[in-house]
């Protein structure tokens, strides 16, 4: 069993409002993650929320996916990626964490991490274009303990993947989408999506 998890409780700080309910393509933004992520081969979709929540779980409340609060989403990211992993501690197999606000990722990509992480049983399996590392990151079940343990002061889950980055399994692709987040309004327009 191998879930996606959303992190979607940012606050968006370098954007005008919220970026994942900022419309792009005729629907906010954070539904076109959690589209390709429900069209993919996970067998759960999770979706952490923090800032803006009642607002975002308004515009996903057509499709099937678990919603997560995280009360403590002003204290960093790592507090959300902890709510996520303790959701799915008992039954996941893997996971894959996964920011809101990478939000182009094509279904297929998430299917090939979740194909090369049953094939070859990797800690760490993550998509990469052009040599350069970036989303979805998918993570054992073994390392879960690991990430329960992450903290803002240690860099999140970066001391992890830097812990394991030897271990660590990349699928090459042919997507850009999987090093382009969206952190400002320039970031859509750089990819002549406004």
């Amino acid at each position: 069993m191998i879930p996606i998890i959303i992190l979607a409780a940012g606050m968006s700080t370098r954007f005008p409002g919220n970026k994942l309910l900022y419309n792009v393509k005729g629907k906010p933004l954070i539904r076109h993650v959690v589209e390709s992520a429900l069209n993919s081969k996970a067998d759960e979709v999770l979706v952490v929320l923090g800032y803006k929540s009642e607002e975002i779980a308004k515009v996903l409340v057509d499709y099937d996916v678990v919603l997560i609060y995280n009360p403590e989403y002003e204290k960093g990211m790592s507090y959300s990626v902890k709510r996520g992993i303790r959701a799915v501690y008992k039954w996941a197999n893997a996971a894959i964490i996964h920011p809101a606000d990478v939000a182009f990722i094509p279904s297929i990509v998430f299917d090939r991490v979740i194909d090369e992480y049953k094939e070859k049983q990797a800690p760490i399996v993550v998509a990469s274009y052009r040599g350069e590392r970036g989303h979805p990151i998918l993570f054992s079940h073994e390392l879960f303990g690991e990430i329960l343990k992450i903290s803002e002061e240690t860099f999140g889950l970066k001391s992890i993947t830097r812990k394991y980055r030897d271990k660590t399994l990349v699928v090459n692709t042919d997507y850009k989408e999987v090093v382009v987040d969206i952190d400002t309004i320039d970031d859509l327009k750089k990819l002549g999506l406004l």
